[in-house]
């Protein structure tokens, strides 16, 4: 009796997965074809499909702006968060201090608190500076949002790692620097990359910050299509939204299966 009944449970996980994975596709399922079709509204089914929609966005500067300036400010907090929470990682697993908890807590609150929150105290902050509407106040508040999504993958594989490789290269002569370039930190390497990916795409789809820190001269894509929805109907932002969700995916998948490569080389 034990096995239909285990049989039974694992049928009923797997239904139950795959009814998460479609509630989870199925925005995904609306949107694509909604970019598609030849009607300039938001009637679901489309009767008839076109391109329009998406020849629309590339011709229009304002969406191509958009498009652009996520891609700039998202590869420059990929760059500065990876740095940034590599550093902390290995400070944080590689020392122990007093209020080390502390230290880590912070680092990882903009996980946790409200996005809001955060949106408030920043804009605060950059009008004071004169950082609202920058790049580098866009890359420095995409960066806060990011740094724990870096943190957390990097000190899992520095957790995993063996330390008595660190060890032999001191002993073989190498110094601090050398060791982490040339042994940690090609072990450690799916971490580090995640962690880049994961802070691409915290900045890239990044809406509610970049409401609050934006300027007529640099909007997000996420922002242009928020105030797009507002203003017009076309299908246009569908295509926009299909742009995000392709690109995004293509990231994913190229990662996957670079890190299950690497690690069936190793």
């Amino acid at each position: 009796m034990r096995k239909p009944a285990a049989r039974m449970w694992k049928g009923a996980l797997w239904l139950f997965c795959a009814l998460v994975a479609l509630w989870l596709a199925a925005p995904s399922l609306i949107v694509i074809p909604l970019s598609l079709t030849d009607k300039p509204s938001f009637s679901f089914p489309p009767t008839g499909w076109s391109t329009r929609w998406y020849t629309n966005f590339f011709q229009d500067p304002s969406w191509v702006g958009a498009l652009a300036s996520s891609l700039q400010v998202g590869a420059l907090v990929a760059v500065v968060a990876t740095i940034a929470g590599t550093a902390a990682a290995a400070a944080l697993t590689r020392s122990a201090f007093r209020g080390q908890q502390t230290v880590k807590a912070i680092l990882l609150a903009p996980m946790i608190a409200p996005v809001i929150v955060v949106a408030v105290g920043l804009y605060a902050l950059f009008l004071r500076t004169n950082l609202l509407g920058t790049t580098l106040g866009f890359v420095i508040a995409h960066s806060v949002l990011a740094l724990p999504f870096v943190i957390i993958p990097v000190t899992a594989s520095l957790n995993g790692f063996d330390r008595r490789l660190e060890s032999a290269a001191a002993i073989c002569g190498a110094n601090r620097w050398t060791t982490f370039r040339q042994v940690t930190l090609p072990l450690v390497a799916p971490g580090v990359i995640s962690g880049a990916l994961f802070a691409f795409v915290t900045s890239f789809d990044e809406v509610v910050l970049s409401l609050f820190i934006q300027s007529p001269y640099l909007q997000t894509l996420p922002v242009k299509m928020y105030a797009s929805v507002t203003r017009d109907t076309d299908p246009t932002i569908a295509a926009a939204a299909t742009l995000i969700l392709g690109l995004t995916t293509v990231l994913t998948l190229t990662t996957t299966f670079y890190i299950a490569r690497r690690n069936r080389v190793r």
